[in-house]
């Protein structure tokens, strides 16, 4: 069994709407407004046969943490459109970081970069909701960042993805 296949199997990972493998591994017991829970966190591995996070934006905060495999490079745009990079991954003297801010409201996407997996662990607060979460379409990034298109088209869900 290879890496990739011994981490899905050890950590008990599935498919992930946005691309990828997950598990939810913690939500708090303290809650807020409409029960929501204060904190949640998962694991989360993009691999050679899964190596994209399409483009979704969230209206919590997440914290991305790097744990083990490959470089995986996050594309943002923020609020008012503005495209930004960052690599999350092993090695600072190439300009990886170990963790990543996204604040909610921001569009994300993430790309494995090269190897067979990489592996993270995200911090959601308040805690996460698929109803706090859109996966963007072609049309409404089209319609949103024109001029973006052709950079990230790539990162955007299809329909039959």
């Amino acid at each position: 069994m290879d890496s990739k296949d011994l981490i899905i199997q050890s950590l008990g990972l599935t498919p992930h709407i946005e691309g990828g493998y997950y598990k939810k591994t913690y939500e708090s017991d303290y809650t807020i407004d409409n029960n929501q829970r204060a904190m949640s966190s998962i694991y989360y591995l993009l691999t050679n046969d899964s190596p994209t996070g399409f483009f979704h934006q969230n209206k919590s905060d997440i914290i991305h943490f790097f744990h083990a495999g490959s470089p995986i490079e996050y594309t943002l745009i923020s609020p008012h459109g503005e495209l930004i990079t960052r690599v999350l991954g092993p090695n600072l003297s190439q300009g990886h970081q170990f963790q990543l801010e996204v604040k909610g409201g921001y569009w994300k996407a993430s790309q494995l970069l090269k190897g067979d997996y990489g592996l993270i662990s995200e911090s959601v607060c308040p805690g996460f909701e698929y109803a706090d979460m859109t996966i963007a379409s072609r049309s409404q990034m089209l319609t949103s960042y024109p001029a973006l298109l052709n950079r990230i088209e790539h990162l955007i869900k299809s329909p039959t993805t």
